[in-house]
């Protein structure tokens, strides 16, 4: 059963979108999750990083976001906060293919949706957004020899 904490706080610029993928894999592969699970992860952290960023703050590199992960025996809790605009209507904005950017595709809240077990959208205009996304993590059977 393993236990750890990990608590990052970064600047809103999009170089940093690689370095918490990187962190995240990391985790992954010491909690000996399979390569599909990994990448899994580092798709939902990057894109509730990137959505901070993108929408929460609208770009702009003055800002810290917040990545939180904590593991505890079969869970791997992660959550991103910012403390930006915050979305006025959490429901729409978990739509597929809804964006407040016509460049971009909007299925960061769809990825988060399928590759986590749980994901819970909290936010508050003008205040910021927490997203906690929840993966069960599989206990390896030992082997009865």
């Amino acid at each position: 059963m393993k236990t750890n904490q990990l608590n990052l706080t970064f600047s809103s610029i999009p170089e940093n979108v690689g370095i918490t993928r990187l962190l995240i894999a990391s985790i992954g592969a010491q909690l000996d999750l399979s390569l599909n699970d990994i990448e899994e992860l580092k798709v939902a952290v990057s894109e509730a990083v990137s959505n901070a960023i993108i929408h929460g703050y609208q770009n702009n590199p003055n800002y810290i976001v917040y990545l939180d992960l904590d593991i505890a025996g079969e869970i791997l809790k992660i959550v991103v906060k910012d403390e930006g605009c915050g979305i006025s209507n959490i429901e729409q904005a978990m739509q597929p293919a809804y964006s407040t950017d016509p460049e971009r595709m909007g299925l960061g809240f769809v990825f988060m949706q399928t590759f986590m077990d749980e994901l819970r959208v909290e936010s508050t205009l003008e205040v910021g957004t927490t997203v906690t996304m929840i993966k069960h993590l599989k206990q390896t059977p030992v082997s009865s020899h």
